[in-house]
């Protein structure tokens, strides 16, 4: 694997999307330190402004800002705003929105499809190609996307939010061909069940459900060693594996089959 080589040792500036999330406020606590400049990308104007003084403790340069990833032109206007006047290092791709279809529905609902694809999938992307759009004139730098193990699976009961991450998925490894060479590190987090609140909504079991904090860990030490994807927890590694030999027929059967529910109709972005 081809490891992305930088003239610094240390991320000068770090943006976060969706750092007001569970996993985003972790990796928010973790890279703050003095002499770092966070970008802080958030919904929640509470819950951002918490994080950000908490970060400042710590040392680091934090420029906060609320937005709304739904508003895809904003976002990019935003992201060169900040590249303007920061510079980018590392950026990490983390707001995202979760919907599963109720029992009584027939099919999801349009306008939440719309804005889940552009929160999930159509904003990422665009922002992850400004990115290194700037980072190839710096000659380098880090991109992560957060994906899901929902990406692996045609779930009938969420079929948007897996199709987004499945989606998300090929971009990395498509983007991933093209910008290595040219000295940028894009890695693909594929996490399974995270303790955040977005997870807690899930009505049934978690199963090998991990820490935020144990998440935020495993996705530094990946950028840190330039993976071009991280799938976590194991267990899900070997799922892949072992599903990949079911017969289709009984594959789709064990999909339809699947009962999950949530607490709440939709998700957040953070």
């Amino acid at each position: 694997m081809n490891k992305v080589s930088t003239s610094r040792q240390e991320l000068r500036s770090v943006l976060i999307t969706g750092a007001t999330g569970g996993i985003g406020m972790e990796l928010a606590k973790r890279y703050a330190r003095p002499g770092r400049v966070l970008i802080l990308w958030g919904r929640n104007r509470e819950r951002l402004d918490e994080i950000a003084k908490l970060c400042c403790a710590r040392g680091a340069q934090v420029s906060p800002r609320q937005i709304d990833l739904s508003d895809g032109e904003s976002a990019l206007a935003a992201l060169r705003e900040d590249q303007t006047k920061h510079g980018l290092d590392l950026i990490i791709l983390g707001a995202g929105l979760s919907d599963i279809k109720s029992p009584d529905q027939q099919t999801e609902d349009p306008a939440a499809v719309l804005k889940l694809a552009l929160v999930n999938y159509a904003t990422p992307v665009t922002l992850a190609t400004a990115a290194a759009q700037s980072m190839v004139t710096q000659g380098y730098g880090k991109i992560v996307l957060i994906g899901s193990v929902a990406g692996f699976y045609e779930l009938p009961f969420a079929a948007s939010y897996s199709s987004s991450k499945a989606g998300l998925a090929c971009f990395a490894q498509a983007a991933n061909l093209a910008w290595r060479p040219k000295n940028i590190q894009l890695t693909l987090v594929v996490p399974g069940f995270v303790d955040t609140p977005m997870s807690q909504r899930l009505e049934g079991p978690r199963p090998f459900l991990v820490s935020a904090g144990s998440a935020a860990r495993k996705i530094m030490k990946a950028v840190k060693m330039g993976q071009a994807e991280l799938v976590f927890p194991w267990q899900f590694r070997v799922l892949r594996v072992a599903e990949r030999l079911l017969p289709s027929v009984l594959r789709q059967y064990i999909l339809q089959s699947l009962d999950v529910g949530q607490k709440k109709h939709a998700g957040e972005q953070g």
